[in-house]
């Protein structure tokens, strides 16, 4: 049931961030505010950490750089950055907590 829910989450997801992507795309001005993020980790293992790394790089508008060496930070480009702590709470409240639920 926990894998039924975190693929509905990435779809919904994958769905708004190309609509916000097209959206931006179409704007007779673009006006871009891109940045990196560095997304503080609560996900621990290989796998829940390639997950998470994974679903953000799908998810348009957002792309995974790099894990720090000690593997607490995952660096994320975000095609427009409005608010940094939103972006970091969306991530967390999403994904990470749904991948928490699934993989151990």
């Amino acid at each position: 049931m926990n894998w039924l829910r975190l693929v509905g989450l990435f779809v919904r997801e994958l769905i708004l961030s190309a609509l916000r992507v097209a959206w931006l795309a179409v704007q007779p001005r673009l006006a871009l505010r891109p940045g990196i993020i560095a997304y503080p980790l609560s996900v621990t293992s290989d796998r829940q950490i390639a997950l998470l790394a994974n679903m953000v790089t799908l998810t348009p508008g957002t792309l995974s750089i790099d894990v720090s060496d000690d593997r607490r930070t995952l660096f994320i480009h975000v095609l427009d950055l409005a608010d940094r702590e939103a972006v970091i709470g969306q991530i967390a409240a999403g994904f990470e907590t749904q991948i928490l639920r699934t993989i151990r």
